[in-house]
């Protein structure tokens, strides 16, 4: 299967969970700013979930650009990957509507962390087809990024049981860490053509 079909694919899924996500934001039914207001919590969570989304899109496409053939085995492990990220309309509108509360938020960490671990997933099944010194492996590395993020979930989760707020800024410490993507592979690319 050429990759152009998966990255199609991808691409109509992440389009469609923006649009959930966007739907989600109601209108106020006053006219001035004090109406807004109420709608904070809710428009907070969209932008976070919007960055996130986001940044999946953004580095789906660079590890994609890697990626030579693509097999079965890559199919699944995206189709894993776009089912956590089909959940963030939820968990985003449900953490919004809710101010935050500690199980919506702790729940918004557990789809973050699971969608992280299918990403990973996706790698090493994309590396595992092109082989260990392929130009993601190169890129990839020791993955102290990822890593890194699935344990800051992990200590959002917790927090947010007795800190929502402390649980919500570390969900945003994450999206900073990946919100300028890694040039490594264009310049591999770059380097190889």
């Amino acid at each position: 299967m050429e990759k152009n079909r998966l990255e199609a694919f991808s691409d109509g899924v992440i389009a469609i969970i923006i649009t959930i996500m966007v739907l989600e934001l109601k209108v106020p039914h006053g006219s001035d700013f004090a109406s807004l207001e109420p709608l904070l919590p809710v428009f907070l969570s969209y932008v976070l979930s919007f960055i996130y989304v986001g940044i999946y899109w953004n580095n789906h496409h660079h590890m994609l650009q890697t990626v030579q053939h693509v097999k079965g085995s890559i199919l699944w492990a995206n189709l894993h990957l776009l089912f956590w990220l089909s959940l963030f309309p939820f968990v985003s509108g449900w953490m919004g509507e809710n101010h935050f509360a500690a199980m919506p938020s702790a729940l918004y960490g557990l789809v973050l962390l699971m969608a992280a671990i299918a990403y990973s997933i996706l790698q090493r099944t994309i590396i595992a087809s092109q082989g260990e010194n392929s130009l993601l492996a190169k890129v990839v590395g020791r993955d102290v990024k990822g890593k890194l993020s699935s344990l800051l979930y992990i200590a959002g989760i917790a927090t947010a049981f007795f800190s929502p707020t402390l649980s919500g800024l570390i969900y945003a410490a994450v999206a900073c860490i990946w919100f300028v993507p890694d040039s490594r592979i264009e310049r591999l690319i770059g380097q190889n053509s």
